[in-house]
């Protein structure tokens, strides 16, 4: 249990110890006030008094910073390439009932996506940068969105997968309601260089499930959208995300006809 709780613990012993020091600082403060005062007033005895015990809790304070600073051990960007930090985060939120669970170098928590990044020591959730990183933190913060409405435009999301589905069909000479498979939805919708990395399979195939969820079916040109399992489930192609329920939840492929939605 250690090995997936190691940046818990540490953090969790570097907080102890800082609580500690800060004791000490405030019993340090409290002495400098009074040999202040003795100072002010002339009140010898007081000062000398106040000064040596200030001396005696600067030494405690310095030695329990040092120890806190001595313990704290780990190579933060080490641990978060290693992958055990994921792990980590993964043991965090099943310990909470968070579902999470990862997919192509990322880490789905509905309706988020978390991405580890050892060189900045930060993790970003959505995109968004996060630099707090202790896990329990981490996945405190994830439920919390959770209990919130996804910011998603649907109607925006489904013109954009009706282009992409256009694009498809049309490239391959199919019939105009012809199903088509998401991924080369995807790869039709990112095109352009650098675009599959702003805009991941990850991030469409969390979007798919929020257009799922919202009921939004009719384009504006009045084509409707059906969702497609088949057989497609069990190869590759494939987009995988995590539900509102915790469960995982799969897309495949699509179409879009001009009947009105069943």
């Amino acid at each position: 249990m250690e090995s997936v709780t190691r940046f818990e613990s540490a953090l969790a012993a570097a907080q102890s110890g800082t609580e500690a020091a800060l004791k000490s600082a405030g019993g340090l403060t409290r002495e400098l006030r009074k040999a202040r005062a003795g100072a002010a007033g002339g009140q010898v005895r007081e000062l000398r008094r106040a000064l040596d015990a200030a001396a005696t809790l600067a030494a405690e304070l310095s030695a329990a910073v040092g120890d806190v600073r001595a313990s704290f051990d780990i190579d933060e960007t080490a641990y978060l390439a290693s992958g055990d930090y994921a792990k980590e985060l993964l043991a965090a939120a099943a310990e909470r009932g968070v579902a999470m669970f990862e997919e192509d170098e990322r880490l789905l928590c509905y309706p988020s996506l978390v991405r580890v990044v050892p060189g900045d020591s930060l993790i970003e959730v959505n995109r968004r940068r996060e630099r707090r990183l202790r896990p329990s933190v981490v996945v405190g913060l994830l439920a919390a969105v959770q209990q919130r409405p996804p910011r998603f435009r649907a109607e925006q999301f489904l013109e954009s997968l009706a282009s992409g589905y256009e694009l498809v069909i049309g490239r391959a000479g199919k019939n105009p309601d012809a199903v088509a498979r998401l991924t080369d939805i995807w790869s039709a919708l990112t095109l352009l260089p650098g675009q599959a990395k702003d805009y991941t399979r990850p991030e469409f195939a969390r979007d798919l499930y929020l257009l799922d969820q919202s009921g939004v079916q009719r384009t504006k040109a009045g084509r409707t959208l059906r969702w497609h399992a088949s057989s497609g489930t069990r190869n590759a192609g494939v987009l995988t995300t995590v539900a509102r329920s915790g469960q995982q939840q799969r897309y495949w492929g699509v179409s879009f006809t001009a009947g009105a939605p069943r």
